[in-house]
């Protein structure tokens, strides 16, 4: 089937959609640095393509993605909104939703980071515990990739942001927004460090050399490119594997909320 897409449908759809199924994925994404062979929507895309996948196959709404977020990123073109405002708005979208009757509820991110996941995962049980009257929902927060298996054990080899698994997937899902020939890294030291760990990216500073003194956190001079990983590993193969995957665990999901009624 089709999916069903919200921005898609007129009121008389969407007023028999309603009545059809309880059931709605938001796609999560993020406007951001993905190096320079890649655009700025790869966390948009993956959102976007893993609901409305899941959505042909169990015949759920997809409502309209949010595309901004906090990166934590500076590079241009990235758009940073605080987490304490995506989080806001987040509860205000899932506030709506359930005002349209909506039971199962499914934030699908497409962007991880670490500022990030933390914000919608707060937002999630925030709104639960200030809406009693929605105690009866239930509400879920997926992050595709923990759902992939091939996407794992490529982060398990040091490849985080906007490189093997990420390249894969946009190649996967448009691969003629993929510029293939400026797969380029960031000089070698710092490129080889942001393969350990996908926030050393940031840079801290402390004036004040005490406890209760916060750092000031801020994306490290030194990066210019954002790579973290091995873009030139990948292939369209792969990333079909791996939005199988998550189209297989969100679907799982899916079916596990609805069966409760």
């Amino acid at each position: 089937m089709a999916a069903k897409l919200w921005l898609k449908l007129t009121v008389e759809e969407i007023a028999r959609e309603l009545e059809r199924t309880s059931t709605v994925l938001l796609p999560l994404g993020v406007t951001e640095q993905h190096g320079y062979h890649l655009p700025l929507a790869v966390d948009v895309y993956n959102a976007e393509m893993i609901c409305a996948r899941a959505s042909e196959q169990t015949g759920c709404l997809v409502a309209p993605t949010l595309n901004y977020a906090f990166s934590g990123g500076e590079l241009p073109g990235t758009i940073n909104i605080s987490p304490q405002v995506y989080g806001l708005l987040i509860m205000e979208i899932l506030r709506e939703l359930c005002r349209h009757g909506l039971r199962h509820l499914i934030l699908v991110a497409g962007h991880g980071g670490t500022d990030n996941t933390h914000a919608i995962k707060s937002a999630a049980e925030m709104f639960l515990r200030l809406n009693p009257q929605f105690a009866d929902r239930n509400l879920a927060v997926f992050l595709f990739w923990e759902y992939s298996p091939t996407f794992l054990e490529i982060a398990a080899q040091g490849d985080f942001h906007a490189a093997w698994a990420e390249t894969s997937l946009m190649l996967h899902w448009a691969g003629e927004e993929v510029r293939r020939e400026r797969m380029v890294l960031d000089e070698p030291e710092f490129a080889a460090l942001m393969r350990t760990d996908q926030d050393a990216y940031e840079a801290r500073e402390q004036r004040v050399e005490h406890r209760a003194v916060i750092a000031r956190r801020y994306q490290s001079p030194r990066m210019k490119v954002g790579v973290m990983g091995y873009p030139e590993r990948a292939s369209a193969e792969l990333g079909e594997t791996i939005a199988r995957e998550a189209v297989a665990g969100l679907v799982e999901l899916i079916r596990a909320m609805e069966a409760v009624g």
